[in-house]
């Protein structure tokens, strides 16, 4: 075994190589960019070397500066992670010319499985079952187009060299084909550095089934069953779990041949994940294969006992794999869910900002959270913005399921949209519940799982009334002994009630808060002699409330970011405003006839032209942010006065893009 090691990646899978390498004695060396110079990996690892500025091709991509820093350090060996360069060539052959041990497989295997058509060519040779489609080399947008009326409509278009959903798209028709290939290339390129593309048939409500397998470097093989990751947004992964549910034992036995012997014909070594799509009749077909770690490894860690991450040190230190075929069992079930800090509401665009308030669920031997940032860090718009992943186990899958619904009720963040409240409502869904799962079940189910905000339950006010009450009392203690201190609302005769005025969207309320004891209020709404509600509230550690509501028991959160409250309680978040009643509200910007950026981004493409009447909902331009492509559409019917920004140039989120007039003709009739 190697005595040090270079993590070549950022985040949460940095700080999880870091935790096995620690518990073998290894040295940890990571390596960051100028935007993550306080990130947690940093403080985790026994070194660290800076690689240059924030946009990743400037550090975390540059293969002469992470050789460089590995030198620099003393590395014996480079561990890629998920991402960046974990599947790249050129980095596993610089690492065997200078003597570095690569942790992954060869270059040659990462070569064959990178491309899409390459690896298709192969795995028919090797009687691996595929999708029907075409994966030749002849790109032009006629053939491709001719090949996808061949294999028949709809069809998904996808980057040879891609992967986690960039440069795919499904086409369901014909007339859709031209644009939809066009926006897959660009994208292809500037996510891989190539827009070759295949077309395959799109399977009706298709399950992701995938395969872990491991191969060592004397020739031996197994896989350690499989993985669901069929729920889906954007294409990309949402929640996994191990094993398939319905998976029979049979099914499960032809997809790990199909699998190992996908491993076997490009001689592969380390681990590796080997993608299957399959239809709800439980005919699977070969998609790809990851020649690197997956996010979702946790799961089946859980259910085999196994980790992967040291299996992947032994067998790059020449170690044969630790264990057989036959030695391997599953026990209990596994399901991961990835936090995001991103707006389920809005498309699931990604959402940057300090994580102000960052509270997870208790880890346990049952429960774990694997994260890079801490309270207080911040997700920015250079790297993806997962916050952490949540895993739990169970016995079985109702009790997997039943722990993570509780766990993600705790879950606690502010500072950032998050995907969390999406995602209770998403493991708590009939179809997820009873496995009823294909890609399509998040589109499908839209309405339910991402309904109209409710009001706020009554629970919720009082919560709020009581951390304000806390608030108010806390400002003033350092005015003890003053006689004038006390906020209490104490008067000679009687107390007069204090009143806290809160507002959620377009509601706003007035409570009245009348003091009886020490951390008891009866609280009256709307005026000050309605019937009120006996809250008496305890201030426990951080920004935790321990309240009785009229005799119930409730432990809820309240976390303050200016004006705003983030109150957590029953599972729910709510935001709420503390009104100043002396506050003028004005009407700010007045300005309305541009449209700006949700985030920081690059302009790649003006669809619409100047003065061009576009209709409500017409793309007008598309940016980049955050490796996606965001299309910019018309809010509502116009005239394109003028774009602000050109092809290739760099806007600021909130940054005006296009001034959208209105169209004087329609006005006129």
């Amino acid at each position: 075994m190697f005595r040090s090691l270079l993590i070549a990646n950022r985040g949460e899978i940095a700080c999880r190589i870091i935790d096995t390498a620690r518990r073998l004695g290894i040295t940890t060396v990571a390596v960051y960019s100028e935007a993550d110079a306080s990130a947690r990996h940093v403080r985790l690892a026994d070194r660290a070397v800076l690689l240059g500025p924030a946009p990743p091709r400037e550090s975390y991509l540059s293969v002469e500066k992470i050789l460089a820093a590995a030198k620099a350090s003393g590395a014996e060996a480079i561990h890629p992670g998920y991402g960046f360069l974990s599947e790249n060539a050129e980095l596993a052959e610089a690492c065997a010319a200078q003597g570095i041990v690569f942790v992954g497989p060869s270059a040659s295997a990462i070569r064959a499985m990178g491309s899409k058509s390459v690896a298709k060519s192969l795995m028919e040779k090797f009687d691996v079952p595929l999708t029907p489609g075409y994966h030749g080399d002849e790109q032009s947008p006629e053939r491709l187009a001719d090949e996808a009326s061949r294999i028949g409509y709809p069809v998904l278009i996808k980057a040879s060299a891609g992967g986690g959903g960039k440069g795919m798209r499904r086409v369901d028709v014909a007339s859709d084909f031209a644009a939809a290939l066009a926006s897959c290339k660009r994208e292809a390129a500037s996510s891989f550095g190539s827009d070759h593309v295949l077309v395959e048939r799109y399977i009706e409500r298709p399950r992701h089934i995938e395969v872990q397998i491991f191969g060592d470097q004397h020739g031996n093989y197994v896989h350690l069953f499989e993985r669901d990751c069929s729920v889906q947004r954007r294409h990309q992964k949402v929640l996994e779990e191990a094993p398939a549910p319905g998976m029979t034992e049979e099914r499960r036995a032809a997809m790990g041949r199909s699998a190992i012997r996908a491993a076997q014909a490009v001689g592969y070594a380390g681990a590796g994940t080997v993608e299957f799509i399959a239809d709800q009749a439980g005919t699977f077909y070969f998609m790809e294969m990851n020649t690197r770690l997956q996010v979702e490894h946790p799961v089946t860690e859980k259910i085999t006992g196994v980790d992967l991450v040291e299996w992947q040190l032994r067998v790059a230190s020449g170690e044969k794999l630790p264990l057989r075929q036959d030695e391997l069992t599953i026990n209990g079930h596994s399901i991961e869910a990835r936090i995001y800090a991103e707006n389920p509401s809005a498309g699931f665009l990604p959402s940057t900002g300090r994580l102000v308030h960052l509270v997870p669920p208790p880890v346990s031997e049952n429960v774990r959270v694997d994260t890079g940032v801490e309270q207080g860090d911040a997700i920015t718009p250079h790297y993806d913005p997962m916050i952490a992943k949540l895993i739990v186990w169970g016995e079985d899958r109702d009790s997997a399921l039943a722990r993570l619904a509780g766990a993600l009720d705790r879950y606690e963040i502010v500072g950032v949209e998050s995907n969390v409240e999406f995602l209770g409502r998403l493991v708590r869904s009939e179809s997820f519940a009873k496995a009823r799962l294909d890609t399509g079940l998040i589109e499908r189910e839209r309405d339910t799982l991402l309904p109209e905000r409710n009001a706020p339950p009554e629970s919720t006010w009082l919560v709020g009334t009581a951390a304000e009450l806390a608030r108010r009392a806390a400002a003033t203690a350092t005015e003890a002994g003053s006689p004038w201190a006390p906020v209490d609302g104490w008067r000679l005769g009687a107390s007069a009630p204090q009143l806290v005025t809160l507002r959620h969207g377009e509601e706003t309320r007035e409570l009245f808060a009348t003091f009886v004891s020490e951390g008891q209020y009866d609280v009256a709404v709307g005026k000050a002699d309605a019937p009120p509600t006996r809250v008496g509230f305890e201030v426990l550690s951080g920004h935790a409330l321990r309240l009785t509501l009229g005799g119930s028991a409730l432990r809820a959160t309240a976390v303050p970011d200016g004006a705003r409250l983030h109150v957590f309680a029953d599972g729910t978040r709510c935001e709420l405003d503390v009104v100043d009643p002396l506050y003028v509200e004005t009407n700010g910007d007045s300005h309305s006839g541009g449209l700006r950026a949700p985030m920081p981004g690059k302009v790649i493409a003006h669809v619409a032209a100047e003065g061009a009447k576009v209709e409500k909902g017409a793309a007008l331009m598309v940016l980049e942010a955050m490796k996606m492509e965001l299309t910019i559409s018309a809010p509502r019917a116009g005239v394109v006065k003028r774009f602000v920004y050109g092809v290739g140039e760099q806007v600021s989120e909130g940054a005006e893009l296009v001034v959208l007039e209105e169209d004087e003709e329609k006005k006129a009739s």
